[in-house]
């Protein structure tokens, strides 16, 4: 067993985990991650996104950190619920077992019960195949949330401590602690203090860097380098400067460069690993497509897209919309422009209370190649997301619609082509006369966490939908398996009614009642998907639907379909990779 800690100090959220991972697969290893988020929730499923940033689902229907969308897209493997480790699922854990008398009478304490806890989930997790080889991973990345010295960090630091004397003591396994900290400048001058006290706590917790990745604005002096490294009792190839780049796919070229593959070829003692010709050449193929997919030219054309949303005060609501939207981008050779459009600011009572908001809203709408309206809960802004979709429908505006964005578009279309004026969601007026959308009937009202319907589901084109862009997007296959998280759904019985005035309903699920994503014929592209596809998405191999909206906004759409149809499709009829 071979763990890589990633830990932080200063300051959170500048971890680099993900980049850690990819320079491992680059090597030929198999590599899978876990992160350790030490709230008390069970899971992210209750967490505002304007508090915490989107909740990723994964294939199993687990509701978890964002980090774990990073580590699928950048790592191309698919983990599970169990990988997202918080407080709250370890003492659910042992209360459940003391409750049941496994521990035979015994007073339970966060030592060692709690920590045995934690490391056995560590290990346990860490061996679970998650590339669809079936084969266990050589090394598991661990991300530590938030700051070493965190009063609720204590237990997972306590416990990281004591499987670090256990790895480090067995010949066969290795501990590898790369220590994030933030060197800021202040009046042009690089501080080093924080990073020295933040070793130091970390060191009188017990957990002994092997790395210091200093993150900064830009490259950090060598004197700076040096200052860390005396400091900090590390050698001075121990400490590298992690500065920003022109976008966070180069990091990992960054890290390569400046020598983190080697340093964790010798801490994890990689050259034992019994890797082979296959593997090897496998890794490297990985990273040349990377560094190909990557360099964009800098005078590539820009494709500008609306993002209409409620949550635009926080884009991290939306973190895998976007890295959906930068993996279209790049495949297409374009620069994404992306707007944020606040969805309130497109109602018409805006016009009123604040006539610049409102006008500027409509302003970019009226300028941009596409519109996208991603997922989201509530009433608010709602009135707004129809108007986008109404405009983009109206005027011939490369549209797609993400869970509610799909629902918001059935509302349009149920008001203007159908003639329903006051049509509307169950989730916004229950006792609205004519609902489009409605609650599902296995969904509970009363309990929230857990209850959605989430997880891989399989979406199927139905018959007659070979025209459909979306299908060609997918490869042309009868199926397509996606990730989905909601509450409310198309109301079937007023399906028909739809499909008449030309709104089509090209996947359904498997039960034929349920419907999955609609597109218009005479439209560029118009399309809406119940799913989430965005949670798919990998920098290598970009979301269909998403590749579909950037290159109908670029002009291209035609020749990605040709590409999709007549060459390889970036996710085969079961929505598995073909890489």
């Amino acid at each position: 067993m071979r763990v890589v800690l990633v830990s932080g100090g200063v300051i959170s959220g500048v971890g680099k985990a993900s980049s850690a991972g990819l320079l491992l697969k680059t090597a030929g290893l198999k590599v899978t991650a876990i992160k350790i988020d030490p709230y008390l929730n069970v899971d992210a499923g209750t967490l505002g996104p304007l508090e915490h940033g989107e909740c990723f689902v994964l294939a199993d229907g687990g509701e978890s950190d964002l980090d774990l969308g990073n580590y699928e897209r950048y790592l191309d493997i698919e983990l599970g619920r169990d990988n997202n480790i918080t407080t709250g699922k370890v003492y659910q854990a042992v209360i459940e077992r003391e409750r049941k008398g496994d521990y035979l009478g015994r007073t339970v304490q966060v030592v060692p019960h709690i920590v045995n806890q934690i490391n056995e989930t560590i290990t346990r997790v860490a061996q679970i195949p998650v590339d669809g080889s079936g084969e266990k991973p050589d090394v598991c990345i661990v991300e530590l949330g938030g700051t070493v010295g965190d009063l609720e960090s204590g237990p997972f630091v306590e416990a990281l401590v004591q499987l670090r004397h256990k790895l480090t003591r067995d010949p066969d396994s290795a501990f590898f602690n790369i220590h994030v900290s933030f060197v800021p400048l202040i009046h042009g001058e690089e501080k080093t203090k924080p990073t020295q006290h933040a070793i130091r706590q970390m060191r009188s917790a017990g957990l002994i860097p092997d790395m210091v990745a200093c993150r900064c604005d830009a490259s950090l002096d060598d004197a700076t380098i040096s200052k860390i490294a005396s400091s900090c009792q590390v050698d001075l190839e121990q400490v590298i400067g992690v500065h920003d780049m022109e976008t966070v796919y180069q990091v990992p070229l960054l890290l390569e460069e400046q020598g983190l593959l080697k340093l964790l070829r010798k801490g994890l003692a990689l050259d034992q690993v019994s890797l082979s010709p296959e593997r090897i050449a496998n890794g490297q193929r990985l990273w040349d497509l990377w560094k190909k997919t990557i360099d964009v030219p800098k005078d590539f054309h820009p494709v500008q897209i609306a993002l209409v949303g409620k949550y635009t005060s926080h884009m991290d609501s939306y973190l895998s919309v976007v890295k959906a939207l930068e993996h279209a981008a790049m495949h297409c050779k374009r620069k994404l422009n992306l707007i944020n459009v606040d969805s309130e600011h497109l109602e018409e009572g805006m016009k009123s209370t604040d006539p610049t908001k409102y006008e500027n809203a409509w302003d970019v709408l009226r300028k941009v190649q596409g519109i996208i309206v991603p997922g989201g809960f509530g009433h608010r802004g709602i009135e707004g997301m129809i108007a986008a979709a109404k405009f983009a429908r109206e005027n011939k505006v490369s549209y797609l619609g993400i869970c509610l964005g799909l629902q918001v578009a059935v509302i349009e279309a149920a008001r203007d082509l159908c003639g329903h004026k006051n049509s509307t969601s169950e989730e916004f007026n229950a006792n609205a006369e004519h609902k489009s959308v409605i609650f599902m009937p296995e969904g509970s009202k009363e309990v929230m966490g857990g209850t959605m319907r989430l997880g891989t589901r399989p979406t199927l084109f139905q018959a007659g939908t070979e025209w459909s862009s979306l299908r060609a997007l997918y490869g042309g296959g009868q199926s397509v398996d996606e990730r989905h998280r909601h509450r409310y759904e198309v109301n079937p019985d007023f399906v028909d009614d739809l499909e008449e005035k030309g709104f089509h309903f090209v996947a359904k699920d498997d039960t034929g009642r349920r419907m999955e994503a609609f597109e218009l014929k005479d439209h560029p592209f118009y399309i809406g998907m119940q799913a989430h596809p965005e949670y798919r998405s990998k920098v290598t191999r970009p979301s269909p639907p998403f590749l579909g909206l950037v290159a109908s906004s670029a002009g291209v759409l035609d020749k990605v379909v040709q590409e999709m149809t007549e060459g390889t499709p970036l996710i085969n009829g079961n929505g598995s990779s073909q890489v």
